[in-house]
């Protein structure tokens, strides 16, 4: 009985150790592939001061989560950087006002918010290509 009572202890004990260390058959779940924005879009974004919509164009390169590519709007071009996180996306534009734009991926669609000076508004996208 009494080597009984040590093995079970023994068991619990291992089991303890085990948990308490991080051990465990489970695999974590795996990281979701970010979404694919590799194309030509183009943006309808609001004017920040008028509230009139107002088209501009990007040509996204993506590599992995990286983003690179080209940015045209009425007034500044130039090239742009930034990431995709799942369904996030993250871009700059690399021009002589940069513009940031954040949001939600959604196949061929995207919107969300992007900031000038501190001050944001609305935008959304819909793939060309």
């Amino acid at each position: 009985m009494l080597r009984a009572c040590a093995k079970s202890l023994a068991v619990l004990m291992m089991a303890f150790v085990l948990t308490a260390s991080g051990v465990s058959q489970e695999q974590p779940p795996r990281e979701a592939p970010p979404d694919n924005v590799q194309g030509s879009w183009t943006i309808y974004s609001k004017n920040i001061n008028t509230g009139a919509t107002v088209k501009k164009f990007v040509h996204i390169n993506q590599d992995g989560q990286q983003l690179t590519g080209n940015f045209r709007g009425p007034d500044q071009a130039g090239r742009i950087t930034g990431h995709v996180n799942g369904h996030h996306i993250e871009f700059s534009t690399e021009t002589r006002t940069v513009l940031t734009f954040r949001g939600q991926i959604d196949g061929n669609h995207m919107s969300g918010l992007y900031g000038i000076h501190g001050r944001h508004a609305e935008w959304r996208a819909v793939r060309v290509n």
